[in-house]
This record gives C-alpha cells, sequence and structure tokens, in this order.
C-alpha cells in the first residue's frame, strides 16, 4: 500500500545519474516510500508495456496500480510528486531547497539567452592572467561577436544563486550559457560552437536597428514619434 517509485534510467546518461542523488536524498526523507532504479534498456519488455520512450522517466506506484508518471530530469516535480503521493508535509529545508528549485527555473527561463556570469556584459568580474582573458569576458565577446541578444545574471550578487545553480545545472564552473531554459555549456564548449558554426543556429540573434525601425514605423497605418505620449 506504500508509494513505489521507479526511475527507468540508462548509464549513459548523465542527467539520470543526478536524478539519482535526487532521489537518494528523497529516501532518507520518506523512509516509508520504496525508490527502485531499473535500467530501461535491460528490460525492453518492461520498459515497452510502461511506453518509456526516453530516459529518465520515474512511474508511481500504489496498490500496484500506476497513479502517476513523470518523464525527464525535473527534480522539483519529483520531489512535489513524492510529497503529494506519500502523503507527507514537506520538511522546512525540502520547502526552502522546493523554492531555490523554482527560483532557478525562473531565473534560466527569464530570456531566451541567459549568461550567468561574473559581473556584467560591460563590467566582467572574471580573474585575468597574462595573455589570457577572463572567462566571463571571453564568453560576452563572442556572443557579441556573433550579435547574440541575451540577458545576464551576476552571480556574485547572489550567493544562494552562485551556489545553488552548480547542482541545479550540473555544471560546476561559470560563465553558464542558457537558451530556452536549456544549459549550453561553459566557455569552452561555446569556442566549439562557434568553431563549427553551430552557435549562430542555436543563439537568437539581436534585431539589428535598421530591422527594428522599419517594424516600428510599420506598427499601424499611421505612426506618430513625439515627446510624450498623447494623453
Amino acid at each position: 500500500r506504500s508509494l513505489v517509485v521507479v526511475h527507468f534510467w540508462a548509464p549513459w546518461a548523465p542527467q539520470c545519474a543526478q536524478m539519482n542523488e535526487v532521489m537518494a536524498a528523497l529516501a532518507q526523507e520518506h523512509s516509508q516510500v520504496t525508490f527502485v532504479q531499473l535500467e530501461a534498456e535491460a528490460v525492453p519488455e518492461v520498459s515497452e508495456k510502461y511506453g518509456i520512450s526516453s530516459v529518465p522517466t520515474f512511474l508511481f506506484f500504489k496498490d500496484c496500480q500506476k497513479v502517476d508518471r513523470l518523464d525527464g530530469a525535473h527534480a522539483p516535480e519529483l520531489t512535489q510528486k513524492v510529497q503529494r503521493h506519500a502523503g507527507a508535509a514537506p520538511s522546512p529545508a525540502a520547502s526552502a531547497q522546493q523554492q531555490l528549485q523554482t527560483r532557478l527555473s525562473k531565473l534560466v527561463n527569464a530570456a531566451p539567452c541567459m549568461l550567468f556570469m561574473k559581473g556584467s556584459p560591460k563590467e566582467p568580474r572574471c580573474v585575468e592572467i597574462p595573455f589570457f582573458l577572463g572567462f566571463s569576458k571571453q564568453m560576452v565577446e563572442i556572443l557579441n561577436r556573433h550579435n547574440v541578444a541575451f540577458s545576464s545574471f551576476d552571480i556574485f550578487s547572489d550567493e544562494e544563486v552562485r551556489q545553488g545553480l552548480k547542482t541545479f545545472s550540473n555544471w560546476p564552473t561559470y560563465p553558464q550559457l542558457y537558451v530556452s531554459g536549456e544549459l549550453i555549456g561553459g566557455l569552452d564548449i561555446i569556442k566549439e560552437l562557434e568553431a563549427s558554426g553551430e552557435l549562430d543556429t542555436i543563439c537568437p540573434k539581436a534585431q539589428k536597428l535598421e530591422d527594428r525601425l522599419k517594424s516600428l514605423i510599420n506598427k499601424a497605418p499611421v505612426m506618430l514619434f513625439m515627446k510624450g505620449n498623447k494623453q
């Protein structure tokens, strides 16, 4: 009658290893819940029966009946589902962690392209050594060189975000670049994408001033550009 959570995983998927750590933490908080790891490719009949098409996938069982499902590496949602089905109120620590996860999720989705860096694009605060620019400064220069439209967050302005994002993204260093809420990588990966030409297809482009002006003057049949407003 107790809750059973089955994680369909694969050893080659790093996000599965990350979610196994989340499950281990949940197992300590919810001793009445049974957590099971099942290698999806090792049991193809079971995976097919339950429609497992990607990993990680989580199935929730009660009284031998499937009651819920979660596709993807979404730690906050997994925590919420375990708490709801287990009928346990979240502990203060779990609640605080959940709030941080929600906040980080909002931050990485705050703009189509988000750069988490040391300092700001105009004033990077990364350490520079002879013959080498700081990593954050290099990242900004690459994005500007490719006319990428991006927003940024100074990790020095919030220690909770600075430490929490490392776990959230499973990426220990900065800068970190996100597109549509998904981590693209750090400086080395961005350099590889630039060299291969993929960067221009992944990141959104800033609108040129000429195109922006054309869009504005054609916004309505008659457009008035004035000081102040009609009222």
